[in-house]
């Protein structure tokens, strides 16, 4: 048994290595966090080994560590520390805009977020990663809701990148295309590419279709990489390879955030 696991492991790593040596360009995965035992000495060795370059984003906001000022400019000095790496501040609900100032978000490379926490029209926190903690009394007004959700964090959230994208509740993620109808998606794409916001090819949840994909490349929408990990147990971007190999995406159709120091 001990000996077939060893022989999978080499397997998968084999894999990786030959899918990185295959890549018609250099990917960035722009949503690694450093937890679940990940270290940043982890982080070093893993983006090295896979030669994919990779943003380290904390998560800011109310609920998580860091939701003031001043733990964001202790958190960027150490950041800066490791300049292989891009910093990324993933904004949490919809209250961040007021927790932290313009200036101290702008020390970040890039800024995400998306549409998983919010409160509804009834008052509800929602966050709908989680079963217990997601409201739905009709699941089609939900999704319009959502959609309309989304359009207002592109348009007014001072993002550079929406991740998780077209991200669904567990009840409704087995009607993903039912949901995720044409309309919906231009309304999405249309906003993205109006505010100029990148569009994240999520690896862990493996989102959006590849109908979104080709709508949003035709539309003009860059995009970006992201994996979203727990903790150090993540293969390399093997959603994202697909992707760029069935949309035949082009270096040029994804954002690369600019440095600060």
């Amino acid at each position: 048994m001990k000996k077939a696991v060893i022989i999978i492991a080499l397997i998968s790593i084999w894999l990786s290595v030959a899918a990185q040596q295959n890549d018609p360009f250099q990917l960035f995965d722009l949503h690694i966090h450093l937890k679940g035992g990940f270290t940043v000495g982890d982080a070093i060795e893993k983006s090295k080994n896979e030669n994919i370059k990779y943003g380290i984003a904390v998560n800011c906001g109310i609920g998580f560590p860091l939701k003031n000022d001043s733990q964001l400019d202790s958190v960027i000095a150490i950041m800066n520390k490791y300049p292989q790496f891009y910093k990324g501040m993933q904004a949490e609900g919809r209250e961040w805009v007021n927790l932290f100032a313009k200036e101290s978000i702008n020390k970040f490379d890039y800024v995400f977020t998306d549409a998983m926490t919010f409160v509804d029209k009834k008052g509800r926190r929602n966050r709908i990663w989680l079963k217990d903690e997601t409201w739905i009394d009709n699941e089609q007004q939900f999704m319009d809701d959502l959609v309309d959700l989304i359009i207002k964090i592109i348009s007014s959230e001072p993002i550079q990148i929406y991740v998780n994208p077209t991200f669904l509740p567990e009840l409704m993620a087995d009607k993903y295309d039912e949901f995720w109808t044409d309309s919906r998606m231009d309304k999405v794409i249309q906003t993205a590419k109006e505010h100029e916001v990148a569009i994240e090819i999520n690896n862990r949840f493996k989102i959006p279709s590849v109908k979104f994909i080709l709508k949003a490349k035709n539309a003009g929408v860059k995009f970006t990489i992201g994996t979203n990990n727990i903790d150090g147990n993540f293969a390399g971007p093997e959603y994202a390879r697909e992707m760029i190999k069935k949309c035949e995406l082009n270096e040029s159709d994804f954002f690369i955030p600019v440095r600060k120091h």
